[in-house]
Order: C-alpha cells, then sequence, then structure tokens
C-alpha cells in the first residue's frame, strides 16, 4: 500500500494511517492490517493492477451475505469503506483465532442458514469475478441447468477447453437430468474454499473474499469439499438447518467443474485435465 493509498485511507476514515502490515491469503489483491492514528484497527485490500469494479463488487457481495447470516454461527465482516480511485476496500478487522470442535458445524448450520435466505434469481443484477476471473451474472434465470451452463461453465470453457466443444455440448443435452431435484436459488458464496472461511475469536467461523449470486447451494458445498477440508462435522451439521436433496453427494463432483475450470483458467496445469475428466465422467 502506498502514500497515496494511506493518504487517501486516512482521509476517508478521519484518522491518520499510523502502522501498516501485510497479511496472507490474497493471491490478487495487497491485503494489509492497518493500525489508525486514534487506536481502530481496519483489514485494507487494496491493487492498481486489479480488473476495475473488483472490490466494489465484492463490498455488495458482502454486504448480501451480511444480511443472509444475521445473527447466526457464520459471521462476514462489515463494509466500511470502498474507494475507486486509488482502488482500496476497508472492512473491519477479524482478530484470528483458533478452530475449536465447534467451528465446522458452526459452520455448516451457518452455511444452510445462508443458503436459505434465498435470491430472487439464478444470477445477480450485476456481474462479478472469481478471483480475477469474469463471471457472468446476467440476465439472471429461473432455470438453473440453464443458467450454470450459460454463465458458469461455457464461459470458462472456451478460455480452458477450447478443443473440447462436443464434450460440452453433451453435458448441457444431460444436464437437466444431471442436476438432481428443482431447488429455489440459494444465496451462494460462490468462492467457498478454505482460504475465504476465517476463524476468529471463540473459534467463529467468518466467510471472506465471495463471488456471490443466487446459485444451487450444493455448489458452496462442492468447493468446499474440492479446495478446502471434506469436513464430516461441517457436513453432518448443514442438514440440521437444511436438509439436502437425495443423490447429493454424488453430484458435488459435477459442480466442481467450474473452480477446476476457473483453475485451469488461472494456473492451467493439471487442472485442465480434472477437468476433462469431470466432462467425461458426466457426458
Amino acid at each position: 500500500m502506498d502514500g497515496r493509498s494511506t493518504g487517501a485511507l486516512g482521509r476517508l476514515l478521519g484518522s491518520p494511517v499510523a502502522r501498516h502490515t501485510p497479511v496472507g491469503g490474497g493471491c490478487i489483491a495487497d491485503a494489509r492490517r492497518v493500525e489508525l492514528a486514534d487506536g481502530r484497527v481496519v483489514f485494507v485490500k487494496s491493487g492498481a493492477a486489479l480488473p476495475a469494479g473488483l472490490l466494489d463488487v465484492e463490498a455488495e457481495g458482502l454486504r448480501w451475505l451480511r444480511d443472509g447470516v444475521g445473527d447466526g454461527p457464520v459471521a462476514v465482516p462489515r463494509v466500511l469503506a470502498t474507494v475507486d480511485d486509488p482502488p482500496l476496500l476497508v472492512l473491519e478487522w477479524i482478530e484470528p483465532g483458533r478452530s475449536g470442535p465447534g467451528t465446522e458445524p458452526d459452520l455448516g448450520r451457518g452455511l444452510a442458514a445462508l443458503h436459505a435466505a434465498g435470491a430472487d434469481r439464478f444470477g445477480w443484477p450485476r456481474d462479478g469475478f472469481i478471483g480475477s476471473v469474469p463471471q457472468r451474472n446476467t440476465p439472471g434465470s429461473d432455470d438453473w441447468a440453464t443458467f450454470w451452463c450459460t454463465h458458469r461453465i461455457e464461459p470458462l470453457a472456451r478460455r480452458a477447453l477450447p478443443d473440447h466443444r462436443a464434450l460440452l455440448d453433451r453435458l448441457g443435452a444431460r444436464l437437466p437430468d444431471l442436476a438432481g431435484p428443482p431447488e429455489p436459488p440459494a444465496r451462494v458464496h460462490g468462492d467457498l474454499w478454505s482460504g475465504n472461511v476465517l476463524v476468529g475469536a471463540g473459534g467463529r467461523p467468518w466467510l471472506v473474499d465471495p463471488a456471490a449470486y443466487g446459485g444451487h447451494r450444493e455448489v458452496d458445498l462442492a468447493m468446499y469439499a474440492l479446495m478446502g477440508r471434506a469436513a464430516d462435522p461441517f457436513f453432518a451439521a448443514y442438514p440440521e438447518v437444511h436438509p439436502l436433496a437425495d443423490g447429493w453427494a454424488e453430484r458435488l463432483p459435477l459442480w466442481q467443474l467450474e473452480p477446476l475450470l476457473v483453475h485451469t483458467v488461472l494456473f492451467g496445469g493439471g487442472y485442465g485435465l480434472q477437468s476433462l475428466a469431470v466432462l467425461r465422467r458426466f457426458t
């Protein structure tokens, strides 16, 4: 964070920046713990090279998720401020804690409650990002299978697997039968890997860095199982609040196609082979 950013932050929050230190976890942005001269501590994300609007849409997603979790066992940090130039996102600081026996069950129950808060349609009022990859959310849809193919898988596959259009077409044709019983749109985090679940005081789980939209709730479970911890206490606690449809566990590898394609776009390597394996499995 440079002098221009610290100056803008001090003016925005009404107190000069006394000290700032980097914190881990950021892949595409600079993340800092910032101490202000008046004693307050905040979290600040910045980055001059970030895609335009990324931090603003992240702030909107955090507010939307925070409205959904209420006072439940999972928390979402408050958005304190955003700045367009230089791009800054200011959140309440989460003092790190340690996981306890209740952390994973609380995450399961809290995520279930968030999903149950729902969304108007599959999609969101504006397009966003997953990491630095653009994510199409508009226009919304009342049909999950169509939305997932056209707004998630097709744009990613064009970049990640351009030579495998036939497999993608077969998946699209089969998806209405593969997607399970129809469900209303859930309020999903959208990028729920373990690095986006922080543990605060008392072992309370916090959700950060969302790619929020109205989606199928199983996509969050699939991402957590793929990129995080396939924690039995988490999966046991979730249906206590929001029972899952029959066959949900068998569908998780299908929904994991999206994060695998995202990682293929960003990193290449073996993620492309994993994506192809999923396509072939379900076609």
